[in-house]
């Protein structure tokens, strides 16, 4: 009984240096989402022709936001940081079936 409530802690730990560690890494105090600094190799940029037009537009308005509020050395105010709680993987579903897809290609041309 005693592990189970160490590895229940553990967790709550790990969460915690994960929220840490995200307001740390700054992108967030820019308006920026975990996906929108993801680096463009060919699989991602795949994956952004695939997005639902909304998506898109708001990411490309994250980017220039970020982009504007970077040139000027400011941030925005606090209660429009982009919460641990509230970012979401909006480009991972396109990016695995990406990924997927390429992988199978690969294997069939190995074939």
């Amino acid at each position: 009984m005693a592990a189970r409530a160490s590895v229940a802690g553990g967790g709550r730990l790990l969460d915690r240096i994960r929220k840490w560690y995200y307001n740390a890494a700054g992108f967030n105090k820019l308006g920026l989402m975990r996906d929108d600094t993801l680096h463009e190799d060919e699989d991602v940029k795949e994956a952004l022709k695939r997005l639902p037009e909304d998506l898109y537009n708001a990411r490309v308005f994250r980017i220039k936001r970020a982009l504007d509020l970077s040139l000027k050395h400011q941030i925005l105010p606090k209660d429009q940081w982009v919460k641990y709680e509230e970012d979401h993987p909006y480009l991972e579903p396109y990016l695995k079936e990406v990924i997927r897809e390429r992988q199978e290609r690969e294997a069939w041309n190995r074939k």
